[in-house]
């Protein structure tokens, strides 16, 4: 997937601390998550649903 016009976007809550940070990208009806800090090393495409099967995973403390 080509996502060179894609626009990425890091939490508000990630300061410019060097912190480990994600950012996220829309890509149609998935969505795009890479590392902050390597963005050229690739990306992740996930479903919407998964996306937010894995956020509620890790807020609840099981990853």
């Amino acid at each position: 997937m080509d996502v060179k016009g894609a626009v990425w976007r890091k939490s508000t809550r990630s300061g410019d601390n060097g912190g480990d940070c994600v950012e996220l990208a829309a890509l149609g009806g998935e969505v795009g998550v890479r590392d902050s800090k390597a963005p050229s090393a690739g990306h992740l495409t996930l479903a919407r649903a998964d996306l937010a099967v894995l956020i509620e995973r890790i807020k609840s403390g099981a990853l």
